[in-house]
Formats: C-alpha cells, structure tokens, sequence
C-alpha cells in the first residue's frame, strides 16, 4: 500500500528546499569579496587587451 503524507507539509518541504537552493546559488554568485571582485576584473581587462592586439586591419 501506498503511505499517507499530508500534501501541506510535502508542498512546504519541497519549497523549502528550492528556496534553500536558490539561496546557496546567490550565496555562490554574489558571495564574493572585493578582492577577488578586483581580480577577476584584471584578468578580463587583460585578456580583452591580448584579443584586441590579435586582431588584424581590414
């Protein structure tokens, strides 16, 4: 036989753990100190330079 569950508690367990999810994804991307904020804008300002340099003159 199948088991009884309360579909109240199911719908709020399973929100609670997409809110949860969502949570630790913002926590992943936005998480992030100024330092390392700063980093990465270097690395790209420096590959967009070496890019730039490779590109030919029509």
């Amino acid at each position: 036989m199948a088991e009884i569950i309360n579909l109240r508690s199911a719908r709020k367990a399973k929100a609670r753990t997409e809110k949860e999810a969502a949570a630790e994804a913002n926590r992943i991307k936005f998480g992030r100190t100024k330092a390392e904020k700063q980093k990465l804008a270097a690395e790209k300002s420096l590959a967009d330079k070496k890019l730039d340099s490779h590109k030919r003159d029509d």
